[in-house]
């Protein structure tokens, strides 16, 4: 799963490590969680690459309310092209998810409050998550302003960095899969297989930092320091 991420970087980045044309301003974060508004990559139907700000929270064009995307905030990876909420999304509607790293919570042996641990790229300033999109407004409204641009993370089982850590994590695309993954030509699901492998467990590096990260308000780049050196 993914719950928490990290947005330790600026638009200029998106423009030059990901070949946006277009990019709409936002803050850097170090606690983001689902239902904020975060930078998205997708590919227009004229094919420029650009950079939106989505809801992080995935609303189905079919359905009635926004309370549902309170519930899908990531998709499993595993079996999404044939479930409703997803199907379409697959195939029309891909796109990236920019992420300086991410944080993941590790059971302790004593059982007590999980252990947060922060996951990020060796050498890359961004994680390239595969994600979904959707356009959404409400069923009686015709008003083009009412539209609401949500997305999800699409998640796959643990890597062998990840599983110790915890059983589930976010599908990272390498670079060379970029475009396929954008390509809003390819409506295969079965062509997308090959481009969710995730990265050589050497790109990845994991550390435990402090459970100040727990509390949704919490924000600083502390909080992606490692445990025994911060304050937290």
């Amino acid at each position: 799963m993914c719950g928490r991420y990290v947005i330790a970087f600026g638009p200029e980045t998106l423009v030059h490590g990901f070949s946006a044309t277009r990019v709409v301003p936002f803050p850097q974060r170090w606690n983001v969680a689902p239902q904020s508004q975060v930078p998205v990559i997708r590919e227009t139907p004229e094919g420029e690459r650009v950079a939106e700000l989505m809801r992080w929270g995935l609303v189905p064009p079919w359905a009635k309310t926004e309370s549902i995307g309170h519930k899908l905030n990531n998709a499993r990876a595993e079996g999404m092209a044939d479930k409703p909420s997803f199907r379409q999304a697959v195939r029309r509607r891909r796109c990236i998810v920019p992420a300086s790293g991410f944080f993941e919570w590790q059971p302790t042996a004593q059982g007590g409050a999980k252990q947060p641990w922060y996951i990020s790229p060796k050498g890359e300033p961004c994680f390239a998550f595969a994600g979904l999109f959707e356009a959404w407004r409400p069923p009686t409204s015709t008003d083009d302003s009412a539209w609401v641009l949500t997305c999800c993370i699409v998640t796959t089982g643990a890597n062998a960095l990840m599983a110790p850590i915890h059983d589930r994590m976010p599908v990272i695309l390498a670079r060379e899969h970029w475009s396929a993954w954008l390509d809003r030509s390819q409506q295969d699901p079965a062509a997308l297989l090959p481009l969710m492998q995730g990265l050589p467990l050497g790109a990845m590096q994991a550390w435990p930092v402090a459970r100040t990260v727990n509390r949704g308000t919490a924000e600083g780049v502390g909080l992606i320091e490692p445990a025994a050196a911060s304050a937290g």
